[in-house]
């Protein structure tokens, strides 16, 4: 599956994986050399000295003030880059409106609630449709859709599925000028027009 089909399914999580494996590694590597050191890897008297140099020890008990606010610094720098990471994780989805032509004075760009809503206008035409909701992701230039369709009870799934990507997809197709676009449909029932009364 290509990274603009995934964007379809599902958010994307490549950074945050990325940030984590890369923190995951230095702690694995700090890991190994501390136990590598203790084994006596370094040398037998490396491995028997204090983890932190004498010198280092020394300066900061000559610099205690000095030393407290580079510590205050370095955790202060360490909590924004979590602050930013959590942010950044928990930010809503950018919806990004739809790039048709970008020639010099000619940009052309429809907003992606106006898609959103033709789109499912559209698919609440068909039979056996409830209701539908429509969201425009990826970027401008690499649009992907995820559609969500309550069916009614004695709808034919089979038959919806055709009139989706037969005629709805197939004119959001032909509006955007492409061959395809990503779109991960999902199909659901619809429980409450299942509980509406019928009429005999």
């Amino acid at each position: 599956m290509s990274r603009r089909s995934r964007a379809a399914v599902a958010r994307s999580t490549a950074s945050d994986r990325t940030l984590v494996l890369l923190s995951g590694l230095v702690l694995l590597a700090v890991g190994v050399l501390v136990v590598l050191l203790g084994q006596g890897v370094f040398g037998t008297y490396r491995a028997q000295r204090p983890l932190i140099d004498p010198e280092i020890t020394g300066w900061i008990s000559a610099n205690a003030t000095a030393a407290r606010w580079i510590a205050i610094g370095v955790g202060v720098v360490l909590l924004v880059l979590g602050l930013i990471w959590a942010l950044r994780s928990l930010r809503p989805e950018p919806r990004p409106d739809v790039l048709l032509s970008d020639v010099p004075g000619a940009r052309l760009s429809v907003e992606h609630s106006a898609i959103a809503d033709a789109v499912r206008a559209d698919a609440e035409t068909i039979t056996g449709v409830s209701r539908a909701r429509v969201r425009l992701v990826g970027d401008e230039r690499r649009p992907a859709m995820r559609l969500v369709l309550w069916l009614v009870e004695d709808a034919d799934v089979r038959d919806v599925w055709a009139e989706v990507d037969g005629r709805v997809l197939a004119r959001a197709r032909s509006a955007f000028g492409v061959d395809a676009i990503p779109t991960a449909v999902r199909i659901e029932l619809d429980a409450a027009a299942s509980k509406a009364p019928r009429v005999l």
